[in-house]
């Protein structure tokens, strides 16, 4: 499977999506005291709220088609934007889908650095990570 097609493609065709997931964290991120948040659920929800509001949520289905197809494989069934296909983690945005390997796509936002939650990762380059499991 071709790691680096999905990576290009999200960085590519998809630089916009992945950009607004970005900005969806800097929004969520504004909330924090003094810039970091102590408990994945103060990073999670008003994530996932941003998200959603952005339409990032609704598209992603569609994004991990294209990630599936960018790899060279086809998806057995059509993903929803919800668990097991679409979650929103502590860390960021995570899009799986089961082939042959497990295609993980990740838009990492947010890192655990003294026990605190900070935001990361400011361009989409540095956010998309794409890995087989």
């Amino acid at each position: 499977m071709n790691t680096g097609a999905v990576r290009d493609h999200l960085l590519g065709e998809r630089r916009e999506w992945v950009q607004t997931a970005i900005d969806c964290a800097d929004a969520a991120a504004s909330g924090w005291d003094g810039g970091t948040a102590t408990d994945s659920e103060r990073v999670v929800s008003p994530y996932r709220t941003t998200l959603d509001r952005a339409g990032v949520l609704a598209d992603a289905p569609a994004v991990l088609r294209e990630c599936v197809e960018a790899a060279g494989a086809r998806l057995s069934a059509d993903p929803v934007a919800a668990p097991p296909y679409v979650v929103v983690t502590s860390e960021g945005l995570l899009l799986r889908a089961t082939l042959d390997d497990r295609l993980l796509v990740r838009v990492r936002v947010f890192g655990l650095a003294d026990g605190a939650y900070e935001r990361v990762n400011e361009t989409p380059a540095e956010a998309v990570t794409v890995d087989l499991a």
